[in-house]
């Protein structure tokens, strides 16, 4: 096995090695002056099981669109020199939340994603937590391996247990699957039952609106489970109706912390008590006083998990 890590993610990779017991294969990554760039692997790769760690967050460094055709250059090189499987472990995926046309002449970018992927012979697609796992699923032909990052929540959810009931939501009816997911989990985990609820939200022209909560949360301390925080808006609104509604505190876990434009003040919004992310995304666009109000979990041993179940399943065949 050889395991890559493009030098966008390069940090989150050595942490994937680590808890894979392995080192990083050595690769080049050139920049040329007009913008245009190479990658090559500098090691041998005939025969081998290739897994490649890319997480596609733009930045000041290296826009979504970038880190993405890095990734399948990167892909297609590692091919044509004879690699036997390429698998894109990609902790954040980028274009996934356009997954279906919601007005006239839409693009399904999710499907574009996947056609690429497929067209420099990528083997498979390690994903965690996407917007839409059967959208995500039915996407690739290729094999897909969606990572649900409800793990990495568990035990520090189950401290708050000590505190008080538990109520479990989603701030929009799309997540009410995995926020029951999450439920499910923490109930199973803790040994004792979670109320749960979810909030209406409708989105148009970029307009969110909805304010409507189904489900109890009085007197509870509320988990809003979601994919992805961008600007916190959602998180905020959502949150505010739970302590309308009786929540004795809120607090915000998901996978993927963008922290777009406006996130800083979300963040740190009286509504919220605390925000949990994981690690796919470093908070580098939050100010002192929001890093302040979040906590981070690593990604990476449920990143190593999937890339050892992959490979063992490779040398069976």
């Amino acid at each position: 096995m050889k395991l890559f890590a493009l030098n966008a993610t390069h940090e989150l990779g050595s942490q994937v090695a680590a808890a894979l017991g392995c080192a990083l294969a050595a690769h080049e990554e050139r920049e040329f002056e007009d913008g245009e760039h190479k990658a090559r692997p500098l090691v041998d790769v005939r025969g081998e099981d290739a897994y490649v760690v890319q997480s596609m967050y733009g930045d000041a460094a290296a826009s979504s669109n970038d880190k993405l055709i890095r990734l399948l250059f990167f892909a297609g090189c590692l091919r044509e020199h004879g690699a036997a499987r390429v698998t894109a472990v990609v902790p954040y995926l980028a274009y996934a939340r356009k997954d279906r046309q919601t007005k006239p002449r839409d693009p399904v970018t999710t499907r574009y994603v996947a056609q690429l992927a497929e067209a420099v012979g990528i083997h498979a697609i390690v994903a965690l937590e996407v917007h839409n796992v059967v959208a995500f699923q039915n996407a690739f032909r290729i094999p897909t391996v969606h990572l649900d990052a409800g793990p990495l929540f568990l035990a520090r959810a189950a401290e708050l247990a000590r505190d008080g009931p538990l109520a479990v939501a989603s701030p929009d009816p799309g997540g009410v699957k995995r926020a029951q997911l999450f439920r499910e989990a923490l109930e199973a985990h803790m040994g004792s039952p979670c109320g749960s609820a979810f909030l209406e939200k409708r989105r148009s022209s970029g307009v969110v609106s909805g304010s409507l909560l189904a489900g109890e949360v009085r007197d509870a301390t509320v988990l809003l489970i979601d994919d992805l925080i961008s600007t916190g808006g959602t998180m905020v609104r959502a949150a505010r109706t739970c302590l309308d509604h009786g929540a004795r505190r809120v607090l915000a876990m998901a996978a993927h912390g963008l922290f777009d434009e406006g996130a800083n003040e979300a963040i740190v919004d009286p509504a919220l008590t605390s925000t949990v992310v994981s690690d796919s995304v470093p908070p580098f666009r939050l100010n002192a006083a929001a890093r302040a109000r979040i906590a981070i979990v690593s990604c990476a041993p449920l990143l190593a998990q999937a890339i050892q179940s992959l490979h063992e399943r490779a040398a069976l065949r």
